[in-house]
Parts: structure tokens; C-alpha cells; sequence
């Protein structure tokens, strides 16, 4: 049977409260920001279960009024995220360059919309349903469309039993810690005005500044005369989508085995994680055993470059580091120490150094990622992160139920890592075409750590 659709009720646009001073100047975006004009949005979202007091016809138009209110002052913080992208123009000098302009923009997009579902059928299929990527705003849109779209859209999408908030956000604008940041600070000015509390400041006021390399900046002319010479647009081959959860005796069972294998103890509960599954999709897809792999991770620069970026610095700052290619039957070969020591390997040498000069190598011939040629078939990607604070976003309904995603940046091997819902524990959302999903379902290797998310 078809599953019901989503339907939109309302949409409008959110201001800032109160416009900074600063809005009124031109907000200029650094290298690893220009870099992402070609990818998606950042398309994340938490699914609550309807409180007791929902029962109360006032209940929701109540939550949205105060959803929008909070909405206005988390953007007096973080402003750009109300503007819109311009481009400037100029043949001689050659001129191309890309900023965010709040002057001339209608704001940031709030969308109410329903959904004639309960929480039990978005969670208890097998594959995450396809209806989920209705959550969200700016489909399939990239990061270069926030010229015409908005930089920012809030969904609340209203359930049988539940209530989904979604943000879609412009990924020049921001990476995955900058993303969350933006979350945990709209809850906490929202959290605080349901205490009849007006905060005078928020715990962790954003660093706009942009971060440039000594001797460079603002102002980045990239090396075009028109969209179309760097504006691609992926799209997603057939895949499934399952979420994975691993506890936290899990996590530390993986470590303890990775770190004894290599007789250390510097191999993280991440890298073994990572390590499981780059061996395990790699047995499922079934390369042949000459076959030249590598798995990525999305490391964050932020305190890696020195002197080092604030924490709260907003903007991109991550790199998506990528191993030593191996032979993928030298990864089977070899147990789950060895995998993870390439990768503890991979971690320790991005460095300063090693940042520095991917940035100079980009001033000396500038690009703009582009997913397809970004991410190869033979390597898995592991993104976003599991220290990344999802559950402490509340929003007058408790602690979420799970953690979910829309279309953006998915692809064969593509695996997104959530902080699980109980302390210490991680969950993955794994994207594989349909005969790799299946073959890594009875991996007994993986089984023995991984456990699937349902709903009780």
C-alpha cells in the first residue's frame, strides 16, 4: 500500500530579532567554505514523541508560535544563516566572487507541515522509509541555489504521535560542528523562554570571523566566469538506508580488541568502529582481492591547525581525510587491529602541516567539491560525528526518540555517525545498494557488534 505523503500547511520567513550592526556589511566566506558550493545541504533532524499535553488542542500551534520566536533570536547570534548568496562580477580584473548578503533577504524559511503517520512507522521498518526525506527542505538542492533559496529552513512536520523537527542548511556556510552548534543554541534559548527565563547571553556565542591564511582574505576570486563550469548535481544511485546501533560495552569490546591486536592503546572507540566497518562493507561488496581501497574520515581542523580555531568558531573547518589505499584482501586478511591502526595512522598525520598545505594547494589552483569525483566506489566515507550533541536538543517535548536524515550526500559506502540516544553509545546510518545491504546483514563479524535500531 502507498504510504501517505507529506502535506505542507504554512510556510513564512524568519528574521533575526534584532539585526547586528554587522549583517549590514558583506559576509565573506573562506576556502573551505567556497569548496562546498557544489555539494548539498546539511540535512539533519530529530523525531520526538508527542508529550501528554499534546491532547490539548492548543498544544501545537503553541509549540510553533514558540518555535519561531526562539528561531529569531538563535539568528540574531548567527545572523548569515538569515542571508542570501551574491555573486560579484568583474571582467577586468577577473573577478568571481561569492558572499552572503543579509541586506536584501527575506530571512531564514520556517515550514509547518503533517504527515498522517506515527512514530513506530518511521522507525520500525527495516530501511529507513523513504517518506523521511519529506522532512526537510531544499531536496536534492546544492549549496549554490542559496543565491534564489533560503540558507536556512526549519521544518516541523506534526505526526499521529509525534512531531519532527528538521533543519536543512547551507553547507558553505557551515560544517557538522557548526550545524549542531547552531541546534544545541536554538533549544537553549527555547528551553529557556519555556522557563520564563530571557537569557542575556547563550553558553557558546559563536566565532564568525572567518578563518583566512596569513597573507589572504576576506575576499577569494574563484577561478570562473559562470555557474555552470562548477555547479554539478549528484544524484543518489539506488540504495538502502538501515541504522545501526552499538552500545557502549560495544564500542569498548571493538577498542579493547583493535588496541590488543596491535599490542597499543592509542586506537580510539571511533577508529575500531571505523575499522569494522571498512572491512565489513568491503567483504560485501566483494572486490577482488587486488583491489586498491581506502575509507575516509571527516576530521574536524578546528584544533588541529596552530595557533588552533576556537571550538565555537562557525563555519567549515573539516577535511575529509582519507587512509593509505590497501588491497582489499590485505584488509581481510589482516584482523580489525591492523585496519584501525591505518586509520589511528591517517589521524595522527593531519596535522598543521598537513592542513596548511592542502589550504595553499587550493589558493595556488582552486576548486569546488564535487561528490562524484570527491568519493570512489572503492572507499567508504565515515561522516559527521558521534561527539556532535543531538539528544541535548529539547524542545518542550523531552529527550528525542532518534535521530534522522534527508537525501543530502548519500552514496554507496556513505556511513553517518550519530551519538546514540543512551551515554556512550553510537549510532550509524549505513547507505549500500541492495545486494552489499544484504550481504552485510548476516555478516557475522558485524552482527557481533552491531545491534538494529526499532522502535519499542
Amino acid at each position: 500500500m502507498e504510504s501517505p505523503g507529506v502535506k505542507y500547511i504554512s510556510e513564512c520567513f524568519i528574521q533575526p530579532h534584532t539585526a547586528p550592526e554587522e549583517s549590514k556589511k558583506p559576509f565573506y566566506l573562506a576556502p573551505f567554505d567556497l569548496a562546498m558550493l557544489s555539494v548539498h545541504y546539511i540535512q539533519k533532524g530529530l523525531l520526538f514523541t508527542k508529550p501528554p499535553e499534546a491532547n490539548n488542542p492548543s498544544f501545537f500551534e503553541s509549540l510553533l508560535v514558540k518555535l519561531k520566536h526562539s528561531l529569531s533570536l538563535a539568528l540574531v547570534h548567527f545572523y548569515p544563516l538569515a542571508g542570501r548568496l551574491v555573486t560579484k562580477k568583474e571582467q577586468d580584473p577577473h573577478l568571481y566572487l561569492v558572499y552572503v548578503d543579509c541586506t536584501n533577504s527575506p530571512g531564514a524559511k520556517f515550514i509547518h507541515a503533517s504527515l498522517d503517520m506515527s512514530v513506530s512507522d518511521i522507525l520500525s521498518p527495516t530501511d529507513v522509509p523513504l517518506v523521511v526525506q519529506s522532512f526537510f527542505d531544499h531536496d536534492r538542492a546544492v549549496n549554490h541555489d542559496g543565491h534564489t533559496m533560503s540558507l536556512l529552513t526549519a521544518q516541523v512536520t506534526e505526526l499521529v504521535d509525534g512531531v519532527f523537527i528538521g533543519l536543512s542548511m547551507n553547507h558553505a556556510l557551515v560544517d557538522g560542528t557548526s550545524y549542531w552548534h547552531f541546534f544545541n543554541t536554538w533549544s537553549e534559548i527555547f528551553q529557556a523562554e519555556e522557563n520564563n527565563n530571557t537569557l542575556s547571553k547563550i553558553s557558546r556565542p559563536p566565532v564568525l570571523d572567518r578563518w583566512f591564511p596569513e597573507g589572504h582574505g576576506p575576499i577569494f576570486s574563484l577561478p570562473y566566469t559562470n555557474p555552470d563550469e562548477f555547479v554539478y548535481r549528484f544524484e543518489s544511485p539506488e540504495l538502502r538506508e538501515r541504522m545501526f546501533h552499538f552500545s557502549s560495552e560495544s564500542l569498548a569490546k571493538l577498542k579493547a580488541k583493535a588496541n590488543s591486536e596491535c599490542g597499543t592503546s592509542k586506537i580510539s572507540s571511533f577508529q575500531a568502529l571505523s575499522a569494522l566497518l571498512w572491512r565489513t562493507i568491503t567483504r560485501a561488496r566483494a572486490f577482488p582481492p587486488n583491489q586498491e581501497i581506502t575509507c575516509r574520515l571527516a576530521a574536524n581542523n578546528r584544533a588541529r591547525v596552530n595557533p588552533p580555531l576556537s571550538p565555537n568558531y562557525f563555519g567549515n573547518s573539516i577535511h575529509p581525510i582519507r587512509s593509505q589505499p590497501v588491497k582489499a584482501g590485505e584488509l581481510l586478511e589482516n584482523g580489525l587491529g591492523w585496519a584501525a591502526s591505518k586509520l589511528h595512522e591517517t589521524v595522527v598525520n593531519h596535522n598543521d602541516k598537513w592542513i596548511r598545505g592542502s589550504i595553499d594547494a587550493w589558493l595556488k589552483s582552486p576548486t569546488v567539491y564535487q561528490l562524484d569525483r570527491t568519493f570512489d566506489p572503492h572507499s567508504i566515507m565515515m561522516g559527521s560525528s558521534p561527539r556532535f550533541d543531538a539528544y541535548g536538543n529539547q524542545f518542550g517535548m523531552g529527550k528525542a526518540v532518534t535521530i534522522r536524515s534527508g537525501y543530502a550526500h548519500k552514496f554507496s559506502g556513505k556511513v553517518t555517525s550519530y551519538s546514540g540516544r543512551e551515554v556512550g553509545s553510537i549510532d550509524l546510518e549505513v547507505c549500500l545498494p541492495p545486494a552489499a545491504m544484504t550481504v552485510l546483514e548476516s555478516d557475522v563479524e558485524f552482527l557481533e557488534a552491531a545491534s538494529v535500531l526499532g522502535y519499542d
